[in-house]
C-alpha cells in the first residue's frame, strides 16, 4: 500500500504529476509552478517611435498635438480600468468557488453528483444550510454568488473591506477550454485596445497594455489570433522596479529642479519645431514626421512634469498599497512575489498609467496535491483579486476584473479532511467540461445593475450560459460555451456595455461569432456604469 502524502504544499512549491508528460516548455513549467513570470522590459527611442506603424496612420487633420497625438491625459483614455487574472494550469472556478447552475441561473442547483464532481461533498452543496452557522452554503455579498467556503471569496474578503462590497456585482460564463495549454485564446486585451483606440489616441497615459509575462498576450494564455496588433504588444510589468523603470528623464533632474527641467524640455521642443518648420526635406508626409518628432519632445516634458520623481509610480511607496494602513502589510509585500506583482499591475492600471493589464499566477495545475494545495493557492489568488478591488475603491475608480484559466479539473469524491483541505473533495484529474470564467465589476457610484426587469431575467444575465445537472458545460447554452475565441469576444462585449457602447461591437469586430443583436443582448450582463468615458 502506498503512503499517502498529508502535507499541505506551499503555494510556491512546484507540482509533479506522474500522469503528465515531463515539462519541457515554458508554459508547462509555469502551470506546475516551477517558474515565476519573468521577461525583459523594452524601452523606446526616438527612432523606435518614428518606426512605429501607428504613427504612419495618423490623420493629417489631427485636432491637437498634445492631447490627440501624444495621449497625455492623466487618466489615459478615460475608460474603465481592466485587470485580468490568468491562473495557469487549469484552476477550479465552478461550484467550489463561483456557483454555476442550470438554465435558470446560479440558483438553479445541480445534482448532488454534479457538485461532487466540482469538489463539494453532499453535506456542503449550496442548496443546504450549514448546521454550524445556520447560514446558506452560498454567499452573494458581491452580487455574484460564491460558495460560502470558496477560497477565492475568503481571499477577496481578506483584502476587500466590508464597506466597499456593496458596490460590486459580477457574472459567470460556463465555457470549456483545453487543459494544460497556453494555446487557449482567452486573453481579450487586444480587443479592448482596438475598441478604445477607435475613439482615443491612447489607452493609458504611459502605456496601453501591460502584463506580468513577456509574451504576446502579456499572460500565459494566448490572445485570439484575429485580434493581435503587433504595435500594441503588452509591456512586461511584474515587480515595482519594472514600474519605476518605465520613466527615465535622464540626468537633467540632477542639475535642475523639476520645474526648471520641464521648462527646458518645453523650450527644446519649441526650438526643434521652429527649426523643422524651416526645412523642406521633400520627403513624403513630411508633416507627419515633424509632428511625430515634436510629440516625442512633448512627451519628454510631460514625463518630467508628472513623473520627475519616479517614486510617484512606485507601488512599494504607495501608503494605500503597503504599510500600516495599506492593503498589504510590509511583511506580506516583502515576502510574497505574487503580492508585489499584483500591486505593480494594479498601481499602473487603476491610476490610468496603463489601460489594461494581465496578472499571471502559476501553479494552478494542482490536482494530485490533495484538496489542501488547491485551497491554499486559490486563497492567495483571492487575496490578490481583493487587493485590486480594494485599491480601486480607495482610488474612487471603477474596475472590471476578469478571472480565467486554461482548462479545469474534477474530483472523484474522495474527501481531504486535513485542516487546509476543509473536508472537501480532492482534485484528482483534469476535466475541461467543468470550466468557467467570471468577472467582477466595482462601481464607486453604486452596485452595477443586471439587465432585466425581473429577478428571473436578471439571473440569466448573471450566468451567461449554463451547466447540465452533472456539472458539465452545456455547449449549446451560449456561443462562448465551446469556443474560447468567442469567450474572449463575450468579455470584450461586456466591457463595452459598461460604457454603454455595445452597439459598436459588431462594426468594430465584423467577423465576430457571437451572433445577431438579440444574442449580443443575451450575452450582456450589466447596464452601463459610465457613458462613454469615466
Amino acid at each position: 500500500m502506498s503512503k499517502r502524502n498529508n502535507k499541505t504544499l506551499h503555494p510556491d512549491v512546484p507540482l509533479y504529476h506522474t500522469a503528465h508528460k515531463r515539462p519541457v516548455t515554458r508554459r508547462d513549467f509555469l502551470a506546475q509552478g516551477m517558474i515565476a513570470g519573468s521577461g525583459t522590459l523594452l524601452g523606446t527611442s526616438l527612432l523606435g517611435a518614428l518606426s512605429n506603424p501607428l504613427y504612419a496612420e495618423l490623420a493629417p487633420d489631427v485636432r491637437d498635438l498634445r492631447d490627440v497625438y501624444c495621449g497625455l491625459s492623466a487618466q489615459g483614455a478615460g475608460k474603465i480600468p481592466f485587470i485580468a487574472f490568468d491562473l495557469a494550469g487549469g484552476a477550479n472556478m465552478a461550484g467550489s468557488n463561483v456557483l454555476v447552475g442550470g438554465a435558470g441561473g446560479q440558483m438553479d442547483f445541480l445534482t448532488t453528483e454534479g457538485y461532487s464532481k466540482l469538489g463539494l461533498p453532499g453535506d456542503m452543496t449550496p442548496n443546504l444550510i450549514d448546521p454550524t452557522t445556520q447560514m446558506n452554503y452560498y454567499n452573494n455579498e458581491l452580487g455574484l454568488a460564491f460558495h460560502s467556503d470558496s477560497a477565492f471569496l475568503r481571499g477577496i474578503f481578506d483584502k476587500f473591506s466590508v464597506g466597499n462590497r456593496a458596490n460590486v456585482n459580477g457574472a459567470v460564463i460556463p465555457a470549456r477550454s483545453e487543459n494544460d495549454t497556453g494555446n487557449n485564446p482567452h486573453n481579450p486585451m487586444y480587443g479592448l485596445y482596438k475598441y478604445v483606440r477607435s475613439q482615443e489616441p491612447a489607452y493609458g497615459s504611459l502605456l496601453d497594455l501591460i502584463g506580468s509575462r513577456a509574451s504576446q498576450s502579456g499572460g500565459n494564455s494566448m490572445a485570439p489570433a484575429s485580434m493581435i496588433i503587433p504595435a500594441a504588444l503588452p509591456t512586461k510589468v511584474d515587480r515595482p522596479s519594472d514600474v519605476t523603470g518605465l520613466v527615465d528623464v535622464g540626468d537633467l533632474l540632477n542639475v535642475l529642479n523639476q520645474d526648471e527641467a520641464v521648462r527646458v524640455m518645453e523650450s527644446i521642443q519649441r526650438i526643434s519645431a521652429m527649426k523643422m518648420a524651416q526645412v523642406d526635406s521633400g520627403v513624403a508626409r513630411e508633416s507627419d514626421i515633424d509632428k511625430s518628432v515634436n510629440c516625442n519632445y512633448v512627451k519628454s516634458a510631460d514625463l518630467a512634469d508628472r513623473f520627475g520623481n519616479p517614486a510617484s509610480l512606485d507601488p512599494a511607496l504607495d501608503a494605500e498599497i503597503v504599510g500600516a494602513s495599506g492593503i498589504f502589510s510590509q511583511e506580506e509585500f516583502d515576502s510574497d512575489g505574487e503580492f508585489r506583482k499584483t500591486a505593480s499591475v494594479m498601481k499602473m492600471v487603476i491610476n490610468g498609467y496603463a489601460g489594461a493589464g494581465t496578472i499571471t499566477m502559476g501553479g494552478y495545475d494542482y490536482h494530485g496535491g490533495g484538496r489542501r494545495t488547491g485551497e491554499v493557492r486559490d486563497f492567495r489568488a483571492g487575496r490578490c483579486m481583493g487587493a485590486c478591488l480594494e485599491y480601486a475603491a480607495r482610488m474612487n475608480m471603477p474596475l472590471m476584473m476578469y478571472v480565467f484559466s486554461d482548462g479545469s479539473l474534477a474530483s472523484n469524491g474522495m474527501i481531504d479532511d486535513s485542516e487546509d483541505g476543509r473536508g472537501k473533495g480532492m482534485w484528482t484529474g483534469d476535466n475541461s467540461s467543468t470550466a468557467a470564467s467570471f468577472f467582477l465589476v466595482y462601481n464607486p457610484g453604486g452596485k452595477p445593475q443586471l439587465i432585466g426587469a425581473t429577478p428571473e431575467v436578471q439571473a440569466k444575465h448573471q450566468q451567461l450560459g449554463y451547466m447540465r445537472p452533472d456539472a458539465s458545460v452545456e455547449t449549446a447554452s451560449s456561443p462562448a460555451a465551446n469556443n474560447v475565441n468567442l469567450l474572449a469576444e463575450a468579455v470584450i462585449l461586456n466591457y463595452m456595455a459598461l460604457h454603454g457602447e455595445q452597439n459598436q461591437f459588431a462594426s468594430l469586430f465584423p467577423t465576430q461569432g457571437l451572433g445577431n443583436s438579440t444574442m449580443l443582448d443575451a450575452l450582456t450582463a450589466f447596464e452601463p456604469i459610465v457613458q462613454g468615458n469615466i
